[in-house]
């Protein structure tokens, strides 16, 4: 009589079984499908970048930083990272640890162009020792014997960052792909 019971409650628990199986398989395929993807990689078209996509010149991101030093100092060639497209050079391995950290914390702001020229619009190089740490964030600016666009960017900064920021966000908008018609 036992054997009768169990074959009869058999097929409902296989089909049980593979019902479950069925729906995690389904829940968790499109999660691992995302994570299988490679992430897009950055648009480096609007980025202040040298040769072979070096950034800030070769100063070290993390030297601005009172955590750095809060000085800039030129990176060295042999303690390097890429973080995202981007070369960063470091004045020692420390500074390099902490980007690695937290890459974003460290990065200039607008791809590394002049703070100032990028609220009116405009790419221009910076000088990498004319610089502000402001909320955490670095900000680098054009500085020659004729013109101080630090000096400039101080006395209006709150209103001037606002511009930079809604600059940089449109120039770095995707481009809406043409319809086909």
């Amino acid at each position: 009589m036992k054997t009768s019971v169990a074959r009869r409650l058999t097929p409902p628990t296989s089909r049980l079984r593979r019902f479950v199986l069925f729906l995690l398989l389904a829940a968790v395929t499109p999660w691992s499908h995302a994570l299988a993807q490679e992430k897009k990689p950055r648009d480096l078209t609007h980025f202040n970048l040298g040769k072979a996509s070096l950034a800030i010149a070769g100063f070290d991101p993390v030297a601005y930083f009172p955590d750095g030093g809060g000085k800039p100092k030129k990176g060295l060639e042999t303690i390097t990272t890429t973080h995202e497209g981007v070369l960063y050079r470091f004045a020692n391995e420390d500074n390099r640890k902490k980007f690695l950290a937290s890459p974003a914390q460290y990065e200039p702001q607008y791809g590394g162009w002049c703070a100032f020229a990028m609220a009116d619009k405009d790419k221009v190089e910076i000088d990498p020792e004319s610089f502000v740490i402001t909320d955490g964030k670095l900000f680098l600016f054009f500085k020659a014997w004729y013109a101080d666009t630090r000096a400039k960017w101080s006395r209006n900064e709150k209103e001037l960052m606002t511009k930079a920021d809604k600059v940089w966000k449109e120039m770095n908008q995707p481009k809406p792909k043409p319809k086909d018609g």
